[in-house]
């Protein structure tokens, strides 16, 4: 990834471009699972919202490729700060930017649709509030030292594959001091963790837990956010999810798995106004008792 921002960085990005798409379409070519996966969502979809248009060909599908090569040179440009916060359009009919500013901060629950990069630049372009990205990588620290080279300092990962105390007191202690959680809210660890499973495109799938968990421990506010490429450039979309999450032991599970499925809804939903831009490239759909493919 070092290697790719420094070329976009000396080279530019109209040499980078063809050379992204050439390994792009070596993944296309002899990833075989990754075209099933992309066929599936796309043929899921298409059944879901009985539009016979978006069921999947091999256009379509290498499209969906080529799509995520473009986002991952958007996501440079991102930080090589050649995306300005007034190409973005926000679309916040509830006014959340305002509560940016508040004494306590809230917590963002995004997905892998459309460019999740551009959401983050908000805090660097636009509010220049601390948000905290919390990921499952173990190399959140080598992230965070090539945000910093590209001069990103509102902006910083935190690894959260256990919600062990002290994790939870960090994430704590930076909620009370104003800084802003964001999380995806549509990809289980891969080693394995808390999932609930829900309906997605008319098919059950796993969901993570995590973001409804970590929003009923630290009792703030919760969020969706999505971002869309269209024509004239991208569009960020922020709506209110809930005030709290609050369970009772008896209840929890009922709770969470509500919150899922309310999720999961709204992501149907932006995935029908960008077909093309959920980049999942594995078996979403996979029960437990499957074996992978």
């Amino acid at each position: 990834m070092k290697l790719t921002a420094w070329g976009v960085k000396v080279l530019g990005r109209r040499v980078l471009s063809p050379i992204l798409h050439c390994i792009v379409l070596y993944f296309f070519l002899f990833g075989r699972g990754a075209r099933h996966s992309a066929t599936e969502y796309q043929q899921r979809l298409a059944d879901w919202s009985q539009r016979p248009e978006l069921r999947p060909t091999i256009w379509r599908v290498f499209q969906q490729f080529m799509a995520f090569a473009d986002a991952l040179l958007d996501k440079l440009d991102v930080w090589n700060g050649k995306l300005k916060i007034d190409q973005i359009e926000i679309v916040d009919h509830a006014h959340l930017r305002d509560q940016l500013r508040g004494e306590r901060g809230q917590m963002l629950v995004g997905a892998h649709l459309g460019n999740l990069e551009v959401c983050r630049a908000l805090a660097e372009l636009g509010e220049r509030v601390t948000m905290n990205v919390l990921v499952h990588t173990k190399h959140a620290e080598r992230f965070n030292r090539l945000l910093g080279e590209a001069g990103a300092t509102n902006l910083r990962l935190i690894q959260v594959s256990e919600l062990d105390p002290a994790i939870m007191l960090q994430l704590s202690q930076r909620l009370d001091r104003g800084e802003w959680l964001a999380i995806a809210g549509d990809r289980i660890p891969l080693h394995g963790g808390r999932s609930v499973r829900v309906d997605f495109l008319g098919h059950s799938a796993a969901f993570p837990q995590g973001p409804w968990l970590l929003a009923g421990l630290l009792k703030c506010p919760i969020n969706l956010i999505f971002c869309l490429k269209g024509q004239s450039g991208y569009r960020v979309v922020l709506e209110p999810f809930a005030e709290a999450i609050e369970w009772r032991r008896s209840d929890r599970q009922k709770v969470i798995a509500q919150s899922t499925q309310r999720y999961a809804d709204r992501l149907a939903h932006y995935c029908l106004q960008a077909p093309q831009q959920w980049f999942n490239f594995y078996p979403f759909w996979k029960s437990d008792d499957e074996p992978s493919s």
